[in-house]
């Protein structure tokens, strides 16, 4: 069948919208029409070559949809079900699975970037393969992908709020209720306030922290964070990041720090920024090849702990219909956090005012 796609053809170039040939579900994958898919700095990153990916490709990875086929032997969802997309599927048998830190999953490494897990592409243009980012690639009206990429969720929960949890819900969130694990009362430093910061700064919020401090650039993103929770803020631009959280939590320092940024400098805030004993969290996604100079002195004599979360160390089969749960019911606040929506054909634009800082999340809608 065809598909209306969005592709990157080269780095730095805008997406084209083209018309593909789709190839139906093989043994273990499904077929889902695209509802809703957000517009996040992953993919961002892939555009302008932070991360190198094998062109052409179908960007997109935050979504949500309703699965329209399945193939031989799967059995985890039906034709009918809403989903939303995990972009790390797992394989459920590595031993990473089996412990239950399925985002670690390890069983399907030795398949190519953006090709499916036998090796093989879903998507042709002009008879010439065509990648899909994450494999998933949801930019598109269609996606085939592996069903362990699909959890079903409830049929009430809106398209957009469906497709963020996929991906700036799930990190935000889960960094802090799932990875570090943030006790009620603490003092919570969030650097970043972009679709995962805000959701880290609502995440502290569910958790019960004390005190949460927003730190951004702009201060149209802090006015966000304040809507999400953020007890305090500062901008980056105009104040000493450290010296401003000291004057707020007290001169040791805050309990916990996530950088949502993934940069050099902001990384080695979250060090500075905790307390003896505290906790930094690395959330963001820096470029390939990015170093950031940590103090290995302060983090011994301090017991400071430094550690990365990758998709929030979420369990998708698990807590997506949690946080599904959780959106419907008013605990996590999503329609704050979708400040714009675009058609398919909008999605240059789309980026744009990602990258200005004009929106807290964008979301296409199909």
């Amino acid at each position: 069948m065809k598909t209306r796609a969005a592709v990157l053809t080269a780095t730095n170039a805008a997406l084209e919208i083209v018309e593909l040939d789709q190839d139906g579900p093989k043994a273990g994958e499904v077929r889902v029409q695209v509802k809703a898919a957000g517009v996040c700095m992953s993919d961002w990153h892939i555009i302008n070559g932070d991360w190198p990916m094998p062109l052409p490709m179908v960007l997109g990875h935050e979504a949500a949809g309703i699965v329209t086929e399945v193939g031989p032997g799967v059995t985890t969802v039906a034709a009918g079900d809403h989903v939303i997309f995990s972009f790390h599927a797992d394989c459920g048998r590595c031993r990473f699975c089996v412990e239950g830190n399925r985002v670690r999953c390890i069983g399907h490494n030795s398949s190519p970037a953006g090709l499916m897990f036998d090796g093989t592409a879903r998507l042709r243009r002009d008879a010439k393969p065509v990648t899909q980012m994450a494999r998933i690639g949801t930019f598109s009206e269609y996606v085939v992908c592996s069903a362990e990429n699909v959890v079903a969720v409830r049929k009430d929960l809106p398209w957009a709020h469906a497709a963020v949890i996929g991906c700036s819900v799930a990190t935000g969130v889960g960094a802090v209720v799932r990875h570090a694990k943030v006790p009620a009362g603490s003092s919570v430093v969030v650097i970043g306030c972009g679709g995962v910061g805000l959701n880290i700064v609502q995440g502290a919020r569910l958790a019960g922290a004390g005190t949460i401090i927003a730190v951004d650039l702009l201060d149209s993103k802090l006015a966000y964070a304040k809507e999400m929770g953020a007890t305090h803020t500062i901008n980056a631009k105009t104040a000493d990041v450290v010296k401003s959280v000291r004057g707020i939590v007290g001169k040791l320092g805050a309990d916990f720090a996530f950088d949502a940024i993934g940069s050099a400098v902001t990384a080695g805030q979250v060090v500075q920024a905790v307390a003896p004993g505290g906790h930094g969290v690395l959330v963001g996604m820096p470029a390939v090849g990015v170093k950031a100079e940590i103090s290995p002195f302060q983090m011994v004599m301090m017991e400071k702990k430094l550690s990365g979360s990758y998709y929030g160390s979420v369990r998708p089969s698990i807590d997506f219909p949690m946080l599904a749960d959780l959106s419907v019911n008013g605990r996590i606040a999503l329609e704050p956090l979708i400040s714009r929506t675009y058609r398919l054909d909008e999605i240059n634009e789309g980026f744009k005012n990602l990258v200005n800082g004009a929106v807290a999340r964008g979301v296409v809608i199909f």
